[in-house]
């Protein structure tokens, strides 16, 4: 085990990020050593893990983040991956494995990983994406001092990575608190897809990404569920979504009375001044 974490490393990381506390649980050894240099130079106090530590040993490092090779963690890493993010919600998670399908990365954020780097990859890349996933979780510690947001009905709660509404938990996992959470800041403002994607997923959005529509998708059906009586989230297309407490409008009651309007209709009379029941008789 390769420990930096106590050795007063305590510099300024690449993007001027004081004090980064990372653990890195993998065992490619010719990885971590060019990863170790590139950390050292940047400053973090770091420390190698080649097994999974439990999780008690995990809360002692103070750490900031932790990236993950799903295959040191063997059959049962899914699991540890999912203890590991709810025992520490506030603690960034890179996962930083081989080859893998899109149903695995899928299964990896959906169970609270903030981010999914394939190997090999470059050890500058991965320091890179650790620094965003940092930087949002500060964002949410001040947050968190600021106490909930109200929206409509949606209370939001940073300090527990929660909405809910009415006390029931809308059950959004990390990377849709982040979204709401975004979105709740810029109350009634038109936020562009490539700002969100930049701000929730920490780098720039490739052309053609459709992440950001599928998690509004996600998160729109979840809070239209927890709150039938509101729409959160309004799609400007082409351009990004507006998020603003609106009430679902009722069926118009004047046009929902329509059809007994035209049944109390009386039936046409003859005109006063019109033939007589005699004159229309013809003459014999």
């Amino acid at each position: 085990m390769t420990d930096a974490l106590d050795q007063g490393q305590a510099g300024r990381g690449s993007a001027g990020q004081a004090g980064i506390r990372l653990a890195v649980i993998d065992a490619d050894t010719g990885f971590l050593q060019v990863l170790g240099k590139r950390l050292e130079a940047a400053g973090w106090a770091y420390r190698v893990l080649s097994t999974p530590v439990p999780l008690d040993a995990m809360v002692a490092m103070r750490l900031n983040a932790v990236v993950v090779d799903l295959a040191v963690l063997g059959p049962q890493g899914w699991t540890y991956l999912e203890k590991l993010c709810a025992r520490l919600p506030g603690l960034g998670v890179i996962v930083c494995t081989g080859q893998s399908s899109v149903a695995q990365r899928v299964r990896g954020l959906r169970l609270g990983a903030d981010d999914w780097i394939t190997k090999p990859c470059h050890p500058e890349e991965l320091i890179a994406r650790a620094e965003a996933v940092v930087r949002r979780r500060k964002r949410a510690d001040v947050r968190v001092e600021t106490g909930p947001t109200v929206v409509g009905e949606v209370e939001i709660r940073a300090d527990q990575f929660q909405a809910f509404v009415g006390g029931a938990s809308a059950e959004l996992t990390r990377r849709e608190f982040e979204l709401i959470q975004l979105l709740a800041e810029g109350e009634g403002q038109v936020l562009q897809r490539e700002e969100i994607y930049q701000r929730v997923w920490g780098y720039a959005m490739v052309h053609g990404d459709r992440s950001v529509d599928v998690f509004v998708r996600k998160l729109r059906s979840r809070l239209e569920r927890v709150s039938p009586g509101w729409r959160y989230i309004h799609t400007h297309f082409g351009i990004g979504y507006r998020f603003a407490a609106e009430p679902v409008e009722e069926p118009d009651a004047a046009a929902a009375a329509l059809p007994e309007a035209a049944a109390a209709v009386p039936e046409a009379e003859v005109p006063v001044d019109g033939p007589s029941a005699e004159e229309l008789v013809p003459a014999v």
